[in-house]
C-alpha cells in the first residue's frame, strides 16, 4: 500500500513559492529522507500532507484520505514531531504522556501512559520533570507523544538536531524497529550518516524536488568524479586548482583534499597539470553523499529574491 502519494504540490505565501510542483511516493513500512537547505520547504511540505496548510496547487492522498477535503482523518493517523521541543518543562514526563492521551481521547489514560513509558524506555524517569531532560531524552518523550496513538504515518522535521551522536543513534534503532512493525516514516534531515539509513531520499532545493532514489541510485545519478590528493604540496595544490576548468568543487578531508567535477575529461586534465606542477598524488575516490548534496545546492537558484 502506498502511504503517501502527492503530485505537484505548490505553496506561495505572498509573491514566493515556497514549495513549487512536488511530487512524491512513499510506500507503506517505507522510511524515506527528505533532504534539503534550510528554507528549503521541506516544513511547509511537511505540513501541507499532514492537513495542517492547505496547498495552493496539487493534489493527493496521505493513507488513503485526500489531503484537500480529509485533513482531520490525516490528523488522527499521524504522528507529527517538530524541530523545536515542545511540552510542558514544568510537568513531568508522565504527566505529559497523560496530556497527550487525553487529547487523543485514550482510555483508560494510565495504561496508555505505562505502555508508552515502558515501550521507549522511559519507565524510570516517569517522574522527572521535562524541562530537565537532556537533549536525548527529551527527544525520546517527543517521539513517544507521537506514537501513543499508534499512527500509521510518522512525520519528523529534524527530529535530531542539537543531539548528541549516541542518542542519534539511539534514536535511529528506534525508527527501524518501529518501521520493520509497519510504521511508515518521512523525517527531514540535515545529516549525511541519516540520509544513508533511509530506505530511499527525496532531496528539494529551493522549493523543487531535484533527485529521489536510494542513496546509491541518488550518488549514481548525480553524474559526478571524484578524486583524492594528497602529499606535502597540499595548501598550493588547493589554491591552483580551484582556478582551474572542470573542478567544482575542492574540500579538504583530514590529511587528503576531495576534488569533484561533473566533467570528468576535464577534471582529470586539470589534476594531471597541478600534480606535476606541486609535489602532491591524485587516485580515484569515492563520490560521496555530500558531495551530491553540495553539487545541488549551487547548481539551485535561490527563490528568497
Amino acid at each position: 500500500m502506498t502511504a503517501i502519494a502527492v503530485t505537484n504540490l505548490t505553496k506561495r505565501f505572498g509573491d514566493r513559492t515556497v514549495v513549487d510542483h512536488v511530487s512524491m511516493t512513499v510506500e507503506e513500512g517505507e522510511i524515506v529522507g527528505f533532504l534539503g537547505p534550510n528554507g528549503s520547504g521541506k516544513t511547509t511540505t511537511i505540513r501541507m500532507m499532514c492537513g495542517l496548510l492547505t496547498p495552493d496547487e496539487g493534489e493527493g492522498t496521505v493513507l488513503g484520505f485526500d489531503i484537500r477535503r480529509e485533513g482531520l482523518s490525516i490528523k488522527r493517523e499521524v504522528g507529527y514531531m517538530t524541530q523545536r521541543f515542545s511540552f510542558y518543562e514544568d510537568l513531568t514526563i508522565a504527566e505529559n504522556l497523560a496530556f497527550v492521551a487525553r487529547l487523543y481521547q485514550l482510555k483508560p489514560v494510565d495504561k496508555h501512559v505505562a505502555d508508552t513509558l515502558e515501550d521507549l524506555g522511559l519507565t524510570s524517569r516517569r517522574d522527572q520533570l521535562a524541562g530537565t531532560l537532556s537533549g536525548g531524552w527529551k527527544q525520546r518523550l517527543a517521539l513517544a507523544a507521537c506514537i501513543m496513538h499508534k499512527p500509521k504515518l510518522l512525520l519528523l522535521d529534524e527530529p535530531t538536531a542539537g543531539v548528541d551522536p549516541k542518542a542519534r543513534r539511539e534514536f535511529w534503532d528506534e525508527i527501524h524497529r518501529l518501521a520493520h512493525g509497519g510504521l511508515t516514516v518521512l523525517v527531514s534531515t540535515h545529516y549525511m550518516d541519516e540520509a544513508e539509513r533511509c530506505h530511499r531520499i527525496s532531496y528539494i532545493s529551493y522549493g523543487k524536488l531535484i533527485a529521489t532514489g536510494t542513496v546509491a541510485e541518488v550518488v549514481k545519478n548525480a553524474g559526478l568524479t571524484t578524486f583524492v590528493v594528497s602529499g606535502p604540496g597540499l595548501d598550493q595544490a588547493a589554491e591552483a586548482l580551484k582556478e582551474k576548468p572542470g573542478v567544482e568543487q575542492v574540500a579538504p578531508f583530514g590529511a587528503t583534499l576531495h576534488v569533484v567535477g561533473s566533467d570528468a575529461k576535464a577534471l582529470k586534465a586539470a589534476l594531471d597539470a597541478v600534480g606535476k606542477d606541486y609535489d602532491v598524488k591524485v587516485a580515484p575516490g569515492e563520490t560521496s553523499l555530500e558531495d551530491v548534496f553540495i553539487q545541488f545546492m549551487a547548481g539551485s537558484k535561490d527563490n528568497m529574491g
